[in-house]
């Protein structure tokens, strides 16, 4: 951090070998990112537990049981509800401001810490939810996005583990249930039934064959594997990619269709690029899920609050941030938890673990740059022999046929009727190579039925079902 904003006042002298002189440069915050409990560390406010527990630092004050220290962000106020402080009215979703406020965050923090006595400290840090300065508040503020608007929020953690947790713990009945409700009413458990449970985990692992390799590590099957190591993206595909699916019929048609609301918000939020009218449908799908799980689920019952849980206030501000800067996925926490991960794999030094890896860390970074001032360094590696680059930018790759092979009636039919433009005329008899895989302009490579057929189910991952704009002349014709 030192360095840092030295060299943020200072610059950092930099050659440019077109101009052939030097410049300063001064690098730029934009960014801080981390999971919930570590970002408090961070930001400098109270955390998640707080009355004003938002990490996005809004306005939204939350509610706790009598007699508890823990409050949460429920927008509906509890019915026959008088825990001191917290009886404010119900709030619509729609009155909450999407971005964070600097103006009132330093308003806040001066009055925090001119606080004269310990009482008054804690007074003031209940009421304003700021526990201290945060550390990046010395950078200088031309270089910095603000704050708190440094401080984005986590796609990763709040969809792949928070939320995904959450409705686990829902439907499976193990979210806690207080001696004043009644699990057995609880008509949103489709998974209570341990029979139900294992059908559906079976039914995720059949999944398996049809979700092709570029989709990484599939969900493994959730009543075997939940509590042996499943990852994030697991956890993502279970719940967001097949869960619309494997939950229909299974839950109450109300909860499917509130579950459905988030899983295409969910979606779109996870695009590389998201265009107006995709960000305004996530926010009016958002805005109709969050009060909606509170009517299910919460039902303004005190003894249920905790059912509202931080990730679905986060929700609310999803769309906002996206608006203010960019897409979600691009700076979420996959990429850093990926490099912690391979990181940590080159650690042969057990004895000194973080000395080592700071070196990996450095050795790395050498290299990197070496790459980015000489790319020619690191050619392009070359296309398998016998592959053939097409025009379009697809490459066909083997295996294929030695010889030509007389195509159907039905379909030489079918090719004659879709390349009927071309020169010169198609002839009535149609003899074509095949060719066993295809990769994609997106890396991607899609494989043809001639060679899927002949593996096994079990032993498959199906990869030649594609979506396609326009179809590429690909077709090895003689």
């Amino acid at each position: 951090m030192y360095h840092l904003c030295a060299l943020q006042k200072e610059g950092l002298s930099v050659w440019n070998p077109i101009l052939k002189d030097l410049f300063k440069d001064h690098p730029f915050l934009a960014l801080v990112t981390a999971d919930g409990p570590a970002m408090a560390y961070l930001n400098g406010l109270v955390g998640h537990h707080g009355a004003f527990g938002c990490r996005l630092y809004c306005p939204v004050k939350g509610r706790r049981k009598d007699g508890g220290t823990h409050y949460y962000p429920a927008l509906l106020k509890p019915s026959n509800y008088t825990v001191e402080g917290c009886t404010h009215d119900t709030i619509s979703p729609t009155q909450i401001p999407l971005l964070p406020a600097p103006t009132v965050y330093q308003q806040n923090l001066q009055l925090v810490m001119s606080s004269p006595t310990n009482a008054a400290y804690g007074f003031n840090r209940k009421n304003t939810g700021i526990s201290k300065p945060s550390i990046f508040s010395g950078l200088p503020s031309t270089n910095i996005l603000g704050i708190p608007g440094c401080f984005g929020h986590d796609l990763m953690h709040l969809v792949s583990l928070n939320l995904t947790d959450l409705f686990y713990s829902l439907w499976r009945g193990k979210i806690t249930c207080e001696q004043t409700d009644d699990i057995l009413k609880w008509d949103w458990a489709a998974f209570l039934n341990q029979e139900c449970w294992e059908a559906h985990g079976q039914r995720v692992a059949d999944c398996r064959p049809y979700l092709p390799g570029s989709f990484d590590r599939p969900p493994r099957n959730p009543a075997e594997k939940i509590s042996s190591g499943y990852k994030a993206w697991e956890f993502l595909m279970w719940m967001f990619g097949l869960g619309p699916a494997l939950f229909f019929h299974v839950l109450d048609t109300k909860y499917w269709e509130n579950f459905c609301k988030l899983t295409r918000a969910i979606r779109l939020l996870h695009r590389r690029s998201i265009s107006l009218k995709d960000l305004r449908e996530s926010y009016n799908l958002i805005m109709d899920f969050i009060p909606e799980f509170e009517q299910l689920y919460y039902q303004g019952r005190e003894d249920r609050l905790h059912f509202v849980r931080p990730c679905i206030h986060t929700l609310l501000h999803l769309p906002g941030e996206v608006h203010r800067l960019g897409p979600s996925i691009i700076y979420a926490q996959w990429t850093m938890e990926r490099t912690i991960g391979n990181l940590g794999e080159e650690v042969k030094q057990p004895s000194q673990p973080y000395a080592n890896i700071s070196q990996r860390g450095v050795l790395r970074c050498q290299i990197n740059a070496l790459l980015a001032m000489f790319p020619a360094i690191s050619p392009t590696p070359p296309f398998p022999s016998g592959s053939i680059l097409l025009d379009s930018g697809y490459v066909l790759l083997g295996a294929k046929d030695k010889n030509a092979q007389t195509l159907p009636p039905h379909l030489s039919q079918l090719i004659r009727r879709n390349l009927s433009t071309t020169i010169p005329p198609i002839p009535q008899t149609i003899k074509l190579i095949r060719w066993a895989r295809l990769k994609l302009k997106n890396g991607q490579i899609a494989r043809s039925l001639w060679k899927e057929k002949e593996k096994h189910i079990d032993r498959l991952r199906i990869a030649r079902n594609i979506k396609v704009k326009s179809l590429p002349y690909i077709l090895v014709m003689l």
